[in-house]
Formats: structure tokens, C-alpha cells, sequence
């Protein structure tokens, strides 16, 4: 019986693996002799960016032994059967999912009042952070629990699929409709942003590559400061180097963030350049009424992005629709909410992410929803608490209150 059952095994792992190659084979890349150098900011910012690099590396060093250790522990229990696989596999949690005052010391002088009560009242006492940006220039219009979306960030779970897919759609790998076989099943970009599949993204990783994954990412603003000039802002952290394959590799990097370090700031910047068009601004957050008034766009760069958007948007209007983040239709289903969420947790805390934009006709308003804790926390809640924050702005008349119609570029084909 243990014979038969190995031999099954056997002849499974290599189905897949022959599957995946051929998927590596088959498809094309057009663009080999592009440069992926790093992207340069001004002088000042990569000082600070610099600084910040090097009070992570240390951290970052040990997280990455203490996860070797607990992946050597996790083989060395399969091993010993499967009783103990059940006991291993619990997980502890130590943060905190609530909180008395997340929004104490925040600098509301310049916010738009009527989105931060907005963003207050969706949080509620949970541990998380709301941030709101106007994608046609970077203001960010409420910033909830600033001293969290100012942090050094978190591993960004399944939202970095969005940067990868863009990374493939770039590079021609494939298109929204291409079946990619994992091992007798297939599954297109649509369905796998939807229902945010691991294995698609994990073989658009390893087929792009640690070097083009890497500038993709820096392209889209990852490993740099988001924000103008942002009192207390701090730098998320893409690694110079490929996760080690014991750990899963560029796949691992691509599917679920791994050893990657995102801030709400930098998933609302990439929102928001999905949601405009393809520009990245600078976030700014002002201060004073009078900020507001002489505000003025800073563009960070234009992204190639335009004729991808329609690619992406189909997956990422499925997951509200359908997918991993259709909480979110229980609480508001007045206008198109396209977005990405995600579940991870590290060291004792789960992260739960979700980055979105709602499609009305009056303007587009991006979310990003960011929640620390316990396993009471995922990125389907995250979604849920955007869904409040976006009925709540409909009950203030928010969308339909603009003077008229945006006319902006078709999200979807």
C-alpha cells in the first residue's frame, strides 16, 4: 500500500514539474535587452533611504534565520508523522487586535473631514491603519493611525501579486486569458488575482525571474519612500538579493511577499497609479487648510502601464465580485470596487491587507486597509472594513456630490 502510494507521488511531482517547464518553454519575453537597473531618487531621499537600509539589514538577517529554523522544524515533524504535523502547524498569536486610540496624535488639519470620519468609523477599535489618496494627484485625504502607516512596513501577503502580473503583462509572459497549466489543472490571471493562487504566481516568478522581478517592483515603488517630504515616514525594504530556494525562492517572493516589507503608503502609491492611468505620484499629506489650497502634483514617474490596466482590472473587480475579497459587497455594492487583498503573519501577528479603488463615475478614491493582530484579522477583513469605509462615503453623498462626471480611461475590456 506504501509502495503504491509513493509510486502515485512520484509520478504526480513530476507531472508538475514537466507542466511548469513546459509553461517556462512555451512562453515568450520580449524585452531581454532591457536594462533593470535600479531606480534613482534625489539626493536627499536616498540618503534617508540609506540610513533606513541599514538599521533593517540586521533585523532583516535574523527574521531569516529564525524562518530557516522554523522551516528545518517543520520538515523534521513531517517526518515523524502526522499527529505532530496537526500540533506544529497551530499557530500563536501575541499581538493584538484591538486597540483604545489609533488614531491618538494624528495631524487631521489638512484632511478632507468628511473621508477621515469615514475611515474612523470603518476601523472602529481594531488595530489597523486607513489610508485614502485621490489618485489624480497623490493627496492623501485621511491617514487613520498614522504612527502604523508611517512604519517600516509589513510583509505585503498576497498584494504583491498585483506588481507581479504587472511584471508579467509587461514582459509578455502572458495575457489576462493565458491557461497556465500547474499539474493537470489550469487557471488564467483573472481567476488566479481573484482567488489569489499561490502556484500561478509562483511560476510567473520563477519565469520572470529574481533580476526583472526586482526592477518591476522598484518601478512600481517598492523598496522607496512613497510619501513628499512626510514627517516620520519610514522605508519598506525590497531585498537586493533572491530569497534562498530553501525558502522558497523568487516564487515565494512573488506569490506571498516573502522577505519583502511593504507600507500602506507604497500599496496606495501602486493603487493609485492603477487607478490614474499610470501615473506614480508622490504621496503628499497636508497639513493645514492652507496646504490644501496651494496643494500641487509631484510626479514621481510615468509608468508603462496603460494598456495593461484592462488586463489586471478583470481580476482584480472578480475578487470583490467573487474572490477573496467579496466581504465587501455586504456593506457596499453602490459602485465597482476593484482590489487585491492579503493574509500572512509573522513572529506572532497576522497582517491583513487590502488595497482598492472604488470606480464611480465622479471620481475614483483609493483605499488601503492594513490590519495588525491576531487571527481574528485577514485580508478578507480588511476588505469588509473597506466596504464600510466606502457605504459610509455613499451616505454622505461622497461619489455622487462631485460637480460632474470624470471621464477617465476604460478599466476593463
Amino acid at each position: 500500500m506504501h509502495s503504491r502510494s509513493f509510486k502515485a507521488a512520484v509520478v504526480i511531482t513530476l507531472a508538475l514539474w514537466f507542466a511548469l517547464a513546459s509553461f517556462a518553454a512555451t512562453l515568450s519575453t520580449r524585452h531581454e535587452a532591457r536594462s533593470y537597473h535600479r531606480i534613482k531618487e534625489n539626493a536627499n531621499t536616498e540618503r534617508r533611504m540609506t540610513a533606513s537600509r541599514h538599521s533593517r539589514a540586521a533585523r532583516s538577517r535574523a527574521e531569516q534565520r529564525a524562518e530557516s529554523a522554523r522551516t528545518t522544524r517543520r520538515v523534521a515533524v513531517r517526518r515523524h508523522g502526522r499527529a505532530h504535523v496537526a500540533h506544529a502547524a497551530y499557530e500563536r498569536f501575541t499581538a493584538s487586535s484591538y486597540t483604545t486610540d489609533a488614531a491618538s496624535g494624528d495631524q487631521t488639519a489638512g484632511e478632507d473631514p468628511i473621508v477621515r470620519q469615514a475611515a474612523l468609523d470603518a476601523l472602529g477599535n481594531m488595530n489597523g491603519t486607513v489610508v485614502a489618496i485621490d489618485p489624480s494627484n497623490g493627496r492623501i485625504l485621511t491617514m487613520v493611525n498614522q504612527k502604523l502607516a508611517l512604519s517600516s512596513g509589513a510583509q505585503p501577503c498576497s498584494t504583491i501579486k498585483v506588481s507581479v502580473a504587472l511584471a508579467a503583462l509587461s514582459e509578455h509572459i502572458v495575457t489576462k486569458d493565458t491557461p497556465v497549466d500547474l499539474g493537470g489543472w489550469k487557471i488564467d490571471m483573472n481567476q488566479a488575482l481573484a482567488h489569489s493562487n499561490n502556484q500561478y504566481f509562483e511560476a510567473l516568478g520563477r519565469r520572470l525571474g529574481f533580476q526583472k522581478v526586482s526592477y518591476y517592483a522598484h518601478q512600481f515603488g517598492l523598496g522607496e519612500l512613497a510619501g513628499w517630504n512626510i514627517a516620520g515616514e519610514h522605508l519598506g525594504e525590497y531585498p537586493s538579493q533572491e530569497l534562498p530556494a530553501s525558502l522558497g525562492g523568487v516564487g515565494k517572493m512573488c506569490s506571498f511577499g516573502e522577505s519583502v516589507s511593504m507600507t500602506p503608503l507604497q500599496l496606495g502609491a501602486l493603487m493609485a497609479s492603477i487607478a490614474n492611468g499610470g501615473t506614480l505620484y508622490y504621496l503628499q499629506h497636508p497639513r493645514s487648510a492652507a496646504e490644501v489650497a496651494g496643494f500641487s502634483p509631484k510626479v514621481k514617474r510615468y509608468l508603462d502601464i496603460a494598456p495593461l490596466i484592462p488586463e489586471v482590472s478583470v481580476g482584480m473587480l472578480g475578487a470583490t465580485q467573487y474572490g477573496t475579497a467579496r466581504r465587501l459587497r455586504a456593506n457596499f455594492t453602490s459602485e465597482q470596487v476593484l482590489g487585491k487583498t492579503g493574509t500572512c503573519s509573522t513572529a506572532g501577528t497576522r497582517f491583513g491587507w487590502f488595497g482598492s479603488f472604488a470606480n464611480s463615475q465622479y471620481g475614483r478614491i483609493v483605499t488601503v486597509v492594513f490590519l495588525e493582530g491576531d487571527r481574528a484579522f485577514s485580508g478578507p477583513k480588511a476588505a469588509e472594513l473597506a466596504g464600510h469605509f466606502y457605504r459610509n462615503l455613499d451616505e454622505h453623498n461622497y461619489f455622487a456630490g462631485k460637480s460632474s462626471p470624470v471621464h477617465s480611461a476604460s478599466l476593463l475590456k
